[in-house]
Order: structure tokens, then C-alpha cells, then sequence
């Protein structure tokens, strides 16, 4: 089953390029070619209204199917070109149209798949219009020369229209969505360029200090050596004294660094999320969290996002930090469609972080009723957990 799939999807790639992420949308809408045939059909049931629009013309099959043998390749070939070929291929399905009409008053189906094709092609949306209008007036013109009637021409022109546009918002959610993508990434890298910017500063101005005196020091201690041993084991205990309380510092600080992170995830989530369309709350309360704990909330949060701005369909998120007893509780809820979710190696590698700091994991994941992630951890027992909480945002 797999082997098939496999290669279900590389004829697939082969046809439409997979970095269009188009999916299978260009294989189904081939279906709509079955609009072709409907002449044969109307006149294999005798439809006199029918053999009245159309009488010596209705039901030739050789044309059709000669056309259709042109179509496909100029069909998948619209999708990996660009710019000129592109317009082209438009051009040569639009041709098809034209040329087939007089034979299957269906053959505005070809139109449509032109119009279809008029939005990629690359340009201002005026001259995407523009190409599309010559198409649709070349076709009325043809209509009036056949005398066919003129809802031929308004529901072809109807759907042309729909298509295009359709399109048209489908290129530019896209482009949108790479461009959030693009500011979403930059927004990291640029708090990750603050983040160690100030890092540097912060021991710059640390180190910079303490070693400066451990080297004065230890300069003074080595000319009292000879003349006052004394004093010079007093200066040489002093430098012990600095360096130890340096280390102390320099523990402090990259605990403070560490501990930023879970405030970095939300700023991120935040970001992430309302940037699809869903809005994020959050509340924190002034939970102690050593630089463990921080750090797995932290990945957990991560996760739990990314799998909401993914698969939720979500429009609602709430993040809460908060301490239940002598335990950080971190709960992540979304108001999206729910659902068994299937262990992955994300799920996975969550647990597997909170459980073994001796935590605990919870997934509630009802069908239509969103879903609940909550994360538990113990607090170290020297804490003394803080009341006080972060007004929402």
C-alpha cells in the first residue's frame, strides 16, 4: 500500500511541481472534462431541444477526443512553466476552446480551464484581467457567429470569472502566508541576535570587573610574598573569595538566560498564531521554575503550537502557567475540532522530556471540542510560589 502511495505521489510531482503546493487539486480538477461529453450523451437520449441548438453539429466524438489529446499536455505543462510559456499555454487551451465550439457546444469548458490558468501568470492583476476579458470576448464573439445562445456565453463568462478570482485569492493567501513565514523566521533570528548581544554585555560587564581584580590581586599578593607573607595569603584568599562569587554570578546569569525562554515561546506563539488567524491568550503566574523546568515547558509549549497553527483549525488559543500544590502546571487549550491525536514523535518526545523530570502529561482531545495539553511538573522543594499573575493578553 505504502509502494503504491509512493509512487501515486512522484507521478504526482512529476506532473505539478510540489513546491506549487497544490496537492492533488490539479489531477481532480481534470474531472471537470466530463462536461465534454455530455453533447454524446444528449444526443444518445434523443434531446430535441437539443438537436434543435444544434442539429448537424451535436454528438461528433473524433474532434472531442482529438482535443483532449491536445489538452492534457498543454494542461500539465501550464503548471511548470512560467511568464511567457505560461501565457501560452493559456493561450493554446483558450485556442482549443475556439476551435472545438463549432463541433461540442460544451467546448467552454476549455475556457474555463484558460481563465483558470489567466491568474498565475505572474503579473499585475490588470493585465491578468485584461488577458482574461480578450479570452471571454474572443468566445462571445464565436457565440454570435455560431448563433448559439447568449447564457452560453454569461455562464461561461459567470464561471471564468468565479475561477479566476478564486485563484487569484488562493496565490495571494500564498504569498501572504510565505511573506508572515519569512517575518515570522526574521522575528527569531532577530531576538536571537538581541538575546546574545545581550548575553555578551551582561558578561562583559560581569567577567570584565571580577577578572580585572583577580588579576590586580594576584599581582599584589605576588610582591607580598617575600615581605609579608600574611598579607599575601590574605589577597590570595580574597581572590578565591571573587572568583567563587564570579562563579556564582556567572550561574545566576545563565540561569536568568535560560529562564527567558519560556517568555521568548510565548512571544513566539503569539506571533505564530495570530499571523493564521487565531487569537492567543495567555496568563502566568510567578511560578520559581529552575532552568530545567523552564526549559521543557518551553519545548512543550513549541510543540503544542506548532501542532495547533497545523493541524487545529483553530480560532482560539489560551496559554496558562500556574502552580497547582507543590507542582507547575503549564496548560495549553484550543477551541479547534479535536479529535484522537496519533502519537508522534513530537507527542512523544514531550512526554518523554516532562516524565523524566518525574512530570506528568495529559492530552484531552475530544472530537469537536478541541483540544487540552497539560503539562505537570514538580517544583523544587526549597520554592516558594508567588501569587501574583500577569495580566492577559
Amino acid at each position: 500500500m505504502r509502494s503504491l502511495q509512493s509512487r501515486l505521489l512522484r507521478a504526482r510531482n512529476a506532473l505539478v511541481p510540489e513546491d506549487l503546493q497544490l496537492g492533488w487539486m490539479p489531477i481532480f480538477n481534470l474531472g471537470y472534462l466530463v462536461f465534454l461529453v455530455l453533447p454524446l450523451i444528449f444526443a444518445g437520449r434523443g434531446d430535441s431541444v437539443a438537436h434543435a441548438w444544434y442539429p448537424a453539429r451535436f454528438g461528433m466524438p473524433a474532434p472531442t477526443l482529438l482535443s483532449v489529446l491536445v489538452f492534457l499536455p498543454l494542461y500539465f505543462a501550464g503548471y511548470r512553466s512560467s511568464g511567457a510559456r505560461m501565457l501560452a499555454c493559456m493561450l493554446g487551451i483558450a485556442a482549443l476552446g475556439y476551435a472545438l465550439l463549432p463541433f461540442n457546444p460544451f467546448a467552454n469548458t476549455y475556457i474555463v480551464y484558460a481563465a483558470g490558468f489567466a491568474a498565475f501568470l505572474g503579473r499585475a492583476l490588470w493585465q491578468r484581467s485584461a488577458w482574461l476579458a480578450g479570452v471571454l470576448v474572443l468566445f462571445l464573439v464565436e457565440i454570435l457567429l455560431l448563433r448559439y445562445p447568449l447564457f452560453v456565453f454569461a455562464l461561461t463568462a459567470v464561471i471564468s470569472v468565479a475561477v479566476f478570482f478564486g485563484n487569484h485569492f488562493f496565490i495571494e493567501n500564498n504569498r501572504k502566508r510565505a511573506e508572515l513565514k519569512l517575518s515570522h523566521d526574521e522575528v527569531r533570528r532577530l531576538a536571537a541576535l538581541a538575546e546574545r548581544e545581550r548575553i555578551g554585555r551582561d558578561l562583559h560587564d560581569l567577567l570584565g570587573h571580577t577578572l580585572s581584580m583577580v588579576a590586580l590581586k594576584s599581582e599584589l599578593a605576588g610582591k607580598l610574598l617575600e615581605r609579608d607573607p600574611l598579607a599575601a595569603r590574605r589577597e590570595i584568599d580574597e581572590v578565591g573569595r571573587v572568583a567563587r562569587d564570579a562563579l556564582s554570578q556567572v550561574r545566576r546569569a545563565v540561569s536568568g538566560i535560560r529562564a527567558a525562554g519560556l517568555a521568548a515561546e510565548l512571544a513566539s506563539a503569539k506571533l505564530l498564531l495570530e499571523s493564521d488567524g487565531v487569537a492567543l491568550r495567555y496568563q502566568r503566574a510567578d511560578v520559581p521554575l529552575t532552568p530545567e523546568l523552564e526549559t521543557v515547558f518551553a519545548l512543550t509549549l513549541r510543540e503544542a503550537v506548532t501542532n495547533i497553527q497545523r493541524h487545529a483549525r483553530a480560532q482560539h488559543a489560551q496559554v496558562t502557567l500556574e502552580t497547582d500544590g507543590e507542582e507547575a502546571v503549564l496548560r495549553i487549550v484550543d477551541d479547534g475540532r479535536g479529535g484522537a491525536l496519533v502519537p508522534g514523535n513530537g507527542l512523544a518526545g514531550m512526554r518523554e522530556r516532562i516524565e523524566a523530570l518525574g512530570g506528568r502529561l495529559r492530552v484531552d482531545a475530544g472530537s469537536g471540542r478541541g483540544t487540552c495539553i497539560e503539562a505537570r511538573l514538580p517544583l523544587p522543594p526549597t520554592a516558594h510560589v508567588a501569587t501574583a499573575v500577569a495580566p492577559s493578553h
